[in-house]
């Protein structure tokens, strides 16, 4: 057996994950204006039930330094109140799916979430915000309903193309454009 029909299969071996795994609801209310919308949760934050529980994953360092808060210090409850009081929102495009691991492209049956009610849910949002391309693809939808979007660089730590300093910049003024 030659070294590349080994590691075929090697990987081959490697059951895919086929449970469908659930999304979380969302961080919203009545008040928000602003909604930050990831892809589907990694499977740390899986495993913690939280949104960006991954360690190195620098969204709350992100949001905290354009709202001004030390988000990444809290404790989870505490974030999540401190991100509606400034009016902002988080939830994710998908609700459910399958994926082995925790990369967008792995993601397999995407069902999106039941954006039907965010109107009700929080009558003033009139901003969208997409962490990362995999969610950027749902924009032209939120436009077409009237919402200003914009799409910012992923947070994950599995896109290390940017400095978090060139990431923050770009949130910064992604943020600006849409407000």
């Amino acid at each position: 057996m030659t070294a590349l029909a080994g590691a075929r299969r090697a990987r081959a071996a490697v059951p895919a994950r086929r449970e469908v795994l659930r999304g979380f609801p969302p961080i919203i209310d009545r008040r928000t204006e602003t909604l930050i919308l990831g892809s589907f949760p990694s499977t740390a934050s899986l495993a913690a039930g939280q949104y960006y529980a991954h360690p190195r994953n620098q969204f709350w360092r992100l949001l905290g330094a354009l709202l001004g808060e030390p988000l990444a210090e809290l404790d989870y409850g505490e974030r999540a109140a401190r991100v509606l009081a400034h009016r902002f929102g988080i939830w994710d495009v998908l609700d459910a799916c399958r994926r082995p691991g925790s990369l967008d492209a792995d993601i397999r049956d995407a069902r999106p979430n039941d954006f039907a009610a965010l109107r009700r849910l929080a009558p003033r949002l009139r901003c969208v915000l997409f962490n990362g391309g995999t969610a950027g693809r749902f924009a032209a939808q939120f436009a077409a309903a009237g919402f200003a979007t914009g799409v910012l660089p992923s947070s994950s730590p599995a896109h290390a193309g940017r400095s978090y300093e060139q990431k923050l910049a770009l949130w910064r003024a992604a943020l600006q454009v849409t407000q």
